[in-house]
């Protein structure tokens, strides 16, 4: 049957008629308040219909403050978005679970959110503050909960009705199988950095198997060297359907049966990489058959320490 809906708007199901996600999604990592905000607006006018946000970017309160903007003007109703929350790993214990839910929602002026996530499956010292460190440098972890401890509290909110989907994200296929055999609800999003560079085959495979969908985080690469949208294959497929490298490295992530979220503050990019475009399949062959290049950019999946956030500078108080 020919596809009749536009790839912009696709959405997968998620688990146990859960909803369904937006293949393409807009992830909220930006430093400036000021750049989140018009960031956020220009990517709810040009069509996404998922935001991917979080407790430790910072910036839910401004990302709330465009979503009110955008539903007073009638630009999008709430019903038409989808949107992703993280509890950040300072909050792992089951008695800080609800409170860091709760206060995400209110700055994100929402009574509901679509899909919360454990951020990364690494407990770090509860407190206030995101980064703990010993005198050495250190990141202190919190060795008082397991990961399932935290998955069970995350299925309360589930069942407290706040709270549509559960999942995870920056975690190893073990620990997600480890998730998986032990919850009641199973997860129904996994999260993780995904592109030609690191395809992560096996996890999807077993997210297909299992019905999670698999988000991927940084389709292009996010800029870093080797730079993926200046690879020679991506190059010769962009110029022979007239693309540009970006479009055919998002079309790939779409057409594998991914979910995924870009980032960007330029108007010209938030609307290219809104406006999804389709490969054909032997483009597909070739960027799975003739790019050799492996290489992960992130490796919070090992430390839970995410490696596109910088550190705060140290107080000179």
């Amino acid at each position: 049957m020919k596809e009749t809906t536009a790839p912009r708007d696709r959405r997968i199901p998620l688990l146990d008629g859960r909803g369904d996600i937006p293949v393409v999604g807009f992830g909220t990592l930006i430093p400036s308040p000021t750049a989140t905000r018009e960031a956020v607006t220009l990517a709810i006018e040009s069509g996404f219909r998922h935001l991917d946000c979080a407790e430790r970017y910072l910036n839910e309160h401004v990302i709330g403050e465009a979503l009110q903007d955008a539903f007073s003007a009638g630009v999008v109703d709430r019903e038409d978005m989808f949107i992703t929350t993280k509890l950040w790993n300072t909050n792992h214990r089951p008695e800080r679970v609800e409170a860091a839910f709760d206060a995400s929602c209110r700055r994100l002026q929402v009574d509901y959110v679509d899909a919360y996530l454990i951020h990364t499956p690494f407990a770090f010292q509860p407190g206030d503050d995101h980064d703990p460190r010993d005198e050495h440098g250190a990141v202190i972890y919190d060795d008082q909960v397991n990961l399932i401890d935290t998955w069970r509290a995350l299925e309360a909110l589930v069942d407290g009705g706040r709270c549509r989907a559960i999942g995870l994200s920056d975690v190893t296929l073990p620990k997600l199988k480890l998730v998986v055999e032990a919850a009641r609800i199973k997860p129904a999003i996994v999260q993780m950095e995904s592109h030609p560079y690191l395809p992560e085959w096996e996890m999807l495979e077993f997210c297909k198997k299992e019905g999670i969908v698999l988000l991927a985080f940084a389709p292009l690469g996010h800029g870093m060297e080797p730079n993926l949208l200046e690879d020679a294959v991506i190059q010769n497929i962009a110029r022979r359907l007239d693309m540009t490298p970006a479009q055919v490295s998002l079309a790939w992530a779409a057409q594998r049966g991914t979910a995924f979220l870009t980032t960007s503050v330029t108007p010209s990019r938030i609307l290219e990489n809104a406006n999804l475009l389709s490969i054909p399949e032997e483009a597909l062959m070739e960027i799975g058959q003739k790019i050799e290049t492996e290489i992960r950019f992130n490796s919070v999946v090992d430390t839970g320490v995410p490696g596109f956030i910088p550190r705060a500078p140290p107080s000179s108080s």
